[in-house]
């Protein structure tokens, strides 16, 4: 069995700590838990445990906080932080933060115990490096053979590290060169050491960068470097995106070299292109949506403009009869309200499309359900009307606390429900739209359901991957219920999908409230 360890799990949901308990328990850790950040730092206090697992979203104190006060107040305890689907920009902002490893939820065993196996040899590395300062600051090597298991200590210091440790003299020749560094570099140990300058590890003008920035107070003041980010240049031409903590080396007020630990960003830069593909495939589903409404929109506008145009040739003809008195004013005024009111409702279905349609990051804020039912009924009602789809909304409450939400990715949400619904339908039927509040948790309950054959029970588990689709080819790529299916997720929600009893399919979303949620992520 491996080294057991001592664990403290930090989540606000009782059934995720117990799953993970029972089975680190198993494996043979002990293992505290606590259901909110503040108390996960009070018993840290009270016993420090060596590894903290902490999601990454909780209300009060978020897993991102919890890091930094547990990096301030006991650096020696190694975090790992625990995800959501979607949110790979926290777990950067967590790496850099100097987590050991993210995991992503729903956990499974196997990443959970490659991420505790990461973060042991990084507490076991941290914990015999300040060992060794220890020692040194309190004794002396009194003899050889002392000074010599010093000596090899040191060196299976430097090599057991999991960064590349590159060191050089005052002349810029490289003295050290550990294993990571080898593997990262990609220049044999003998070659770097047989006179190999540090200058030669990056481009001309990036060595001249680093040089500049070390000699300045930008990153942790002279002759010192904190995890700056520059590109490696390793032995086989490729250039490698790395981080790098360095420091002048002085003996008696004199540069005598220069050691670097550097991290290689490769997995990091990976994460930031899937985030910026999420992004993508979001606003490519949208434009789906978007062309998918733009002939009903059209049709839903040109019958008040039509309308419009009729009350101004009447009011025209009005006028070409004499001076307004009368029942004729009357007339007149009659004709301005309805135009007023169907300018207004054009204007309204024109706002609803604009804002759909455009592409702007997440803004989570308070989010009116019953207003976001009721413009995607607005922006659908036409092609529902073509379908001969009857719409029932009757069971959206009224006065339903708000959600903590991005308003245009919700939309986008039911949207595309909507469409499925409509899909499912082709000869007609009901599309059932319902919203009420759930207690406890406090949630808010989204239905969404229609009366055609229903999803066949073999597809049921696979309907929210990726490029799934029961559609002929040429009616879809399979995007729409897996963006769905991230929306809600990136919302800290759920969304279920079967078929209902009396026919149908019928998919259920939960949300929570923003006051359950402690304010917006």
């Amino acid at each position: 069995m491996s080294q057991a360890w001592s664990i403290l799990l930090i989540d606000d949901e009782e059934d995720i700590r117990e799953v993970m308990a029972v089975t680190l328990t198993d494996a043979g850790h002990t293992v505290r838990t606590a259901a909110d950040g503040a108390a996960g730092i009070r018993l840290c206090s009270e016993a420090p445990p060596q590894i903290v697992i902490t999601d990454i979203r909780m209300p009060g104190m978020d897993g991102l906080q919890v890091l930094e006060r547990l990096k301030a107040q006991h650096p020696d305890i190694e975090v790992i932080v625990a995800t959501a689907f979607g949110e790979m920009d926290l777990a950067i902002r967590a790496l850099q933060l100097d987590a050991s490893d993210f995991i992503t939820k729903p956990i499974s065993s196997e990443n959970l115990f490659l991420a505790l196996q990461r973060a042991g040899e990084r507490f076991t590395s941290r914990r015999r490096l300040k060992d060794y300062t220890l020692l040194l600051e309190k004794e002396k090597a009194e003899t050889s053979q002392q000074l010599l298991k010093t000596i090899a200590f040191q060196r299976n210091l430097i090599e057991s590290s999991m960064d590349g440790i590159l060191g050089c003299d005052d002349e810029g020749r490289v003295l050290i060169y550990n294993g990571s560094m080898e593997r990262l570099a990609g220049y044999g140990r003998s070659e770097a050491l047989a006179g190999m300058r540090f200058d030669q590890f990056f481009a001309a003008a990036e060595a001249a960068s680093f040089r500049t920035q070390l000699a300045g107070e930008g990153f942790g003041g002279a002759g010192r470097l904190y995890l700056y980010e520059t590109i490696l240049k390793a032995g086989d031409g490729r250039v490698i995106p790395v981080q790098v903590s360095a420091a002048t080396l002085m003996d008696e007020g004199r540069p005598v070299g220069v050691v670097g630990f550097f991290r290689d960003l490769r997995e990091l830069r990976k994460l930031e292109r899937d985030i910026a593909d999420q992004a993508r495939i979001l606003h490519q589903d949208k434009m789906i949506s978007l062309g998918r409404l733009a002939a009903s929109v059209v049709h839903e506008i040109n019958n008040p403009l039509a309308g419009i145009l009729n009350y101004i040739r009447l009011m025209a003809r009005l006028l070409q009869q004499g001076p307004l008195t009368g029942e004729r004013q009357q007339k007149f005024e009659r004709y301005v309200g309805i135009i007023e009111s169907e300018t207004g409702r054009c204007a309204q279905i024109v706002s609803g499309l604009l804002s759909f349609s455009r592409r702007s990051p997440a803004a989570f804020g308070p989010v009116d359900v019953a207003e976001l039912i009721e413009r995607c009924v607005l922006l659908s009602r036409h092609k529902l009307e073509l379908g001969q789809i009857r719409l029932d909304t009757r069971g959206v409450q009224t006065g339903l606390p708000a959600l903590a939400g991005d308003f245009n990715q919700l939309q986008q949400c039911l949207i595309n429900l909507i469409f499925n619904a409509v899909d499912a339908m082709p000869n007609g039927g009901t599309l059932t739209m319902e919203a009420r509040l759930e207690e406890p948790p406090a949630a808010v309950l989204i239905l969404v359901r229609d009366t055609g054959p229903g999803i066949p029970p073999e597809h049921l588990a696979n309907i929210f991957e990726p490029f799934f689709t029961t559609k002929s080819e040429g009616h879809g790529l399979g995007l729409g219920l897996s963006t769905v299916f991230g929306i809600v997720a990136r919302h800290h929600g759920t969304i279920a999908a079967q078929n209902h009893p009396e026919g149908g399919a019928l998919f259920v979303i939960t949300l929570p409230l923003a006051a359950a949620h402690g304010g917006w992520p």
